[in-house]
């Protein structure tokens, strides 16, 4: 057992130090520690902790330490920030993409689509949703289909694959990366840089990177690092819906999906495609449902029953209506197909949303029971993965 427990947190050893590096931002909201003190206190953990290579236990006790000190001493040095009325490079940069943002809307706008129709359109390809109407809004949020409405990694996998398949080949790939690479970042600007999104343009980052070196493997770790980095930046975006339901959404795909693919031989998905293509819908919408469904219940007093069907609809739509957006940007007249498709999916999950037993509604559960929810799902995953490594050694 003692083994076993080892292994599986040596393969996330960034894991535990992003959990303790948030538990310290939460503390910091709540301990006022002056910036000199948390520098010190930071030091002392890291020298001692560097002298303790002889006790590993100790020695990650004294990393765990260190990363909640870390996190006191961002969240202090984001409450002592001033601001002196003069926009930084980085928000001139952003104001002046917003800028770009409104004169494509306008775009848009005269393409022909109908109020509703345009709402969804600029919300899913352009992040703003200043024009969804609460019943629109609604109707998402009953069917489980309000994560297409927020920019997030699936928006950025579309894009990143577009322009993948616009510049095929490896003989520049170091080249290419980078270019695709900076034009997500210029669409993140364009967007309004939202948790969710920035999130998903650091994951691609490190995804082109490692790519370059030929690991295309995405991780926990990769998902740690990222949520370390943005919280070095901005500690308060813990406390950002979109930021938390972003993470945990990844962070249960990426532990549950490849135990829902156990089921299968590996060599019978590859000649049964249609088959691998449907399980892995069903697989990434069960994991992202346990992972967002506990924040959903929290925040939003309910829980989608039909959120499966719903993704079957709207994944397959999300990618179809981002490619007519784009190119109704550049030929005004695809606007016609484009009004056409949204149409019909306002339409299908206005349906959907009708359809007897569609939410439980009215849960809210407290912190301490969301929390507990989580340790109960965890720990069964852990049963699980326990089990299994279990059976291969046998």
């Amino acid at each position: 057992m003692k083994n076993h427990t080892v292994n599986i947190f040596h393969t996330t050893p960034l894991l535990i130090p992003a959990v303790c590096m948030m538990a310290g931002i939460v503390l910091g909201n709540h301990l006022f520690l002056s910036i000199p003190l948390c520098i010190l206190l930071l030091l002392a953990m890291v020298i001692v902790t560097a002298l303790l290579g002889r006790w590993a236990k100790l020695q990650t006790l004294g990393i765990v330490l260190s990363a909640v000190v870390l996190g006191l001493l961002v969240t202090e040095m984001d409450h002592s920030k001033v601001d002196d009325g003069e926009p930084s490079r980085i928000e001139r940069t952003q104001q002046y993409f917003l800028h770009q943002r409104t004169l494509l809307l306008e775009r848009l706008q005269s393409a022909g689509l109908s109020d509703d129709q345009y709402a969804v359109v600029a919300a899913m390809a352009l992040g703003d949703k200043s024009t969804l109407t609460h019943q629109l809004k609604e109707t998402y949020s009953k069917t489980g289909a309000s994560h297409i409405l927020a920019l997030s990694g699936l928006h950025l996998g579309i894009i990143y694959a577009l322009l993948s398949m616009l510049v095929v080949g490896r003989r520049w790939q170091m080249i290419t990366q980078v270019a695709i690479i900076l034009s997500i970042w210029a669409f993140v600007f364009l967007v309004g840089m939202s948790a969710s999104v920035v999130r998903s343009a650091v994951m691609l980052t490190i995804y082109a990177l490692l790519a370059i070196g030929h690991r295309r493997k995405m991780s926990v770790n990769t998902l740690a690092f990222t949520g370390i980095i943005m919280l070095l930046v901005t500690p308060r975006a813990l406390f950002d819906v979109g930021f938390q339901m972003s993470f945990m959404a990844v962070f249960s795909i990426l532990l549950f999906v490849p135990l829902f693919y156990r089921p299968f031989w590996a060599e019978y998905l590859m000649t049964h495609r249609l088959v691998s293509w449907l399980w892995g819908m069903v697989a990434v919408s069960i994991a992202a449902q346990i992972g967002v469904a506990p924040l959903i219940a929290y925040y939003f007093g309910r829980f989608s029953c039909y959120f499966l069907l719903t993704n079957f609809i709207v994944i397959p739509a999300a990618t179809v209506i981002l490619y007519l957006a784009l190119g109704t940007l550049i030929i005004p007249s695809i606007g016609v197909i484009l009004a056409s498709i949204v149409g019909l999916l306002n339409t299908t999950l206005l349906y959907i949303a009708t359809i007897p037993g569609a939410t439980i509604e009215g849960l809210h559960p407290s912190v301490m029971l969301t929390a507990s929810i989580y340790g109960v799902i965890f720990a069964a995953y852990y049963l699980l993965w326990l089990t299994i490594h279990n059976g291969k050694k046998e």
